[in-house]
């Protein structure tokens, strides 16, 4: 086992900021920067606090492409057909406005959907009077009315932690003449990932995540077809008569300081120089296997589902689990559900932080479990 988890990742997780002190099981909220990504994201902050003026005016633009270049190449797409946002959540709001719905058009989505993101279908549908359905993944497609204008489903999904076959749902999304959108917050850099591929007519991404790119950069992806009707978070100058083009509209967004979206770069090649894919998977099955073993619940999809995070049944309270963890063991790790937990496996997790995992969970189901 030593050889397996051994000084290699030890040292890598020297790369990190993250407290020592704690176990942290949870890359897949917010992500980790590492700290040569860090010190290029703070270098670029310098330079805009140098001289603004010359930053913001004169050089961004240039930056901003070279940056979209690198994430384009990356996720599998062209550059144009990005833009960089701050998180996928911004992206798949801009996608749903984009769409213009109209009084009695229906919305399909799968019932594991992020939650943040259900509310912001309901709130498109309810000002358009539509309507919001979500229905299982596996029988999704059978959910498809005459009324049905969107097919909209993660990538991967956030509560359970679950690969959905994307690629084949699009597809029939698309035969049905759906208007098909696609939430990859977890998906860069978590899994291969080709954007044109998938063949979606919008693709939100997270850098910030499994990238590892600093916090505030994410990315929409747009079908060249629908460019035309993307709005920015805001009305600014890239609204002007002589712009006014999709990249102008979503990247002249006032003042704003770029550098996370500059940093992406950096993110990237720590990813390739330090990443091993195939560990952190065989390491996260690994983990539900034996986790589902000691709480003696039954696995909540196929193990070919899962890949970097894994989320697992428990007995009892699962945010009162999560509190005692933290509290007694300092252990960070997300109650999903009132039933479910969910744990990440990073480049920097080592098979010592599932140990403990383990060994913390098995003293409080003793604990649970033992008569008054």
């Amino acid at each position: 086992m030593q050889q397996r988890y051994g000084h290699r990742r030890t040292e890598l997780k020297e790369l990190f900021s993250l407290d020592p002190e704690v176990t942290f099981l949870n890359h897949g909220s917010f992500g980790a920067c590492p700290r040569p990504v860090f010190e290029v994201y703070q270098r670029w902050q310098r330079e805009l606090e140098r001289e603004p003026v010359e930053f913001i005016i004169r050089r961004l633009p240039d930056l901003l492409a070279e940056a979209r270049a690198a994430l384009a190449e990356y996720v599998g797409a062209q550059a144009d057909d990005l833009t960089f946002v701050p998180n996928a959540g911004t992206g798949v709001n801009m996608a749903a406005r984009a769409v213009d719905l109209q009084p009695g058009d229906e919305v399909l989505a799968t019932d594991l959907e992020y939650g943040a993101l259900n509310f912001t279908w309901e709130w498109v549908c309810a000002r358009a009077g539509a309507r919001y359905v979500r229905a299982p993944w596996d029988e999704l497609l059978e959910h498809v009315s005459d009324r049905t204008r969107v097919l909209y489903v993660s990538h991967i999904t956030s509560e359970t932690a679950l690969l959905l076959p994307v690629e084949e749902l699009v597809e029939r999304g698309r035969e049905l003449g759906l208007v098909t959108i696609v939430d990859g917050a977890h998906a860069p850099a978590h899994v291969p990932l080709d954007i044109e591929a998938i063949g979606a007519d919008f693709y939100a991404g997270n850098c910030h995540k499994w990238m590892c790119a600093p916090k505030g950069s994410g990315f929409l992806w747009v079908r060249p077809e629908w460019q035309e009707r993307v709005d920015g978070a805001i009305v600014s100058w890239g609204y002007a008569d002589d712009a006014n083009t999709f990249l102008s509209r979503t990247e002249l967004q006032g003042s704003r300081d770029s550098s996370a979206y500059l940093s992406v770069p950096a993110a990237i090649d720590f990813v390739r120089e330090h990443d091993d894919a195939e560990r952190c998977v065989a390491l996260a099955r690994e983990a539900r296997r034996e986790l589902c073993a000691l709480t003696g619940e039954e696995p909540i999809a196929p193990e070919h589902m899962v890949q970097r995070m894994a989320s697992f049944r428990v007995p009892g309270d699962a945010h009162e689990l999560q509190r005692r963890l933290w509290d007694e063991h300092r252990i960070e790790i997300p109650a999903m559900r009132n039933e479910l937990m969910r744990i990440s496996v990073a480049m920097y997790t080592e098979r010592e932080d599932v140990e403990r995992l383990l060994d913390a969970l098995a003293r409080r189901l003793r604990t649970s479990r033992s008569p008054a």
